[in-house]
């Protein structure tokens, strides 16, 4: 048992580098930029999409 001590200060250092892999390094600036330029890539994707069934559903009518 004298490594007991040992393990327990192990798992410690263990959790400490787990909690500190967890934490994102983005700033709140940087952050909602990413989250409007997501935003805006889903409302293009969206457009063409409302797009293509648009067309879809005028070639079917004719």
């Amino acid at each position: 048992m004298t490594r007991g001590n040992q393990r327990d200060q192990d798992r410690l250092r263990a959790q400490k580098k787990a909690a500190a892999g967890k934490k994102t390094k983005e700033s709140g600036a940087s952050l909602a930029k990413r989250q409007e330029r997501d935003a805006e890539l889903l409302r293009e994707k969206q457009k063409k999409k409302e797009a293509a069934a648009a067309a879809a559903e005028a070639a079917n009518k004719k």
